[in-house]
């Protein structure tokens, strides 16, 4: 117990354990949390009003909590995010990385954050990249909202959550020419073909469209 919360680190793939963490009581997991484990865990947690989850990995490793929470309707819950190295997630979310995120993670306030999620029913926490298959350019035609982000051919479109609201940027790399954000609630694609790469887990195959966009209920960052 820790300030009248019940808090539990999932440690993905052996992780190292910061020092703040380490008296903490912990479960260990598999570098994508399988979602028995996460059930087993959150009746643990819901035995106080403010449950609090600290997940100690990658961004995958949180994705893949987020969806199973978004999917079983238990958003409620106050998520730690404990990165051992800097990845898009802990930039796009701010909460540094090791002990100075444990600290975070165990002190801090939960905040409303918004949630973005994919046509699939995937949470996106850190980077979307889309590509064309096997290494080729992507073409298509993709908007921010309303606004146009690219029609034509590009190297790779890229869509991260953002901390604020609208929730969504997506951006576009096109030769050597400096990248362009746009920010909206959501961002889409047409393709003749796309492969998708989510938190840095490819798709299985391609898709002929592809859409991110925040969902209708926030998730509780804990910084």
């Amino acid at each position: 117990m820790y300030g009248g919360l019940s808090t539990h680190v999932l440690r993905c793939d052996g992780a190292p354990v910061p020092i703040a963490l380490s008296a903490l009581p912990t479960t260990q997991t598999a570098a994508i949390p399988e979602t028995s484990v996460v059930d087993t865990l959150l009746p643990v947690l819901a035995a106080d009003s403010l449950p609090r989850l600290i997940v100690l990995g990658d961004d995958a490793a949180l994705a893949a909590v987020l969806t199973h929470l978004m999917r079983t309707e238990r958003l409620h819950v106050e998520i730690g995010y404990v990165p051992v190295d800097k990845t898009y997630g802990s930039r796009a979310y701010e909460t540094g990385t090791g002990n100075a995120a444990a600290k975070r993670a165990i002190e801090g306030r939960a905040t409303e954050t918004p949630l973005i999620r994919d046509d699939t029913g995937t949470v996106l926490v850190g980077r979307a990249t889309i590509t064309g298959v096997d290494n080729s350019r992507l073409e298509g035609e993709a908007y921010v909202d309303d606004s146009l982000l690219f029609r034509g051919k590009v190297n790779a479109m890229l869509v991260s959550p953002t901390l604020h609201l609208p929730g969504v940027r997506a951006g576009i790399h096109k030769g050597l020419r400096k990248r362009r954000w746009i920010e909206g609630r959501a961002a889409q694609l047409g393709s003749p073909a796309a492969l998708v790469t989510r938190d840095g887990i490819r798709g299985e195959r391609p898709v002929p469209r592809s859409s991110f966009y925040r969902h209708d209920e926030s998730w509780y960052l804990v910084r």
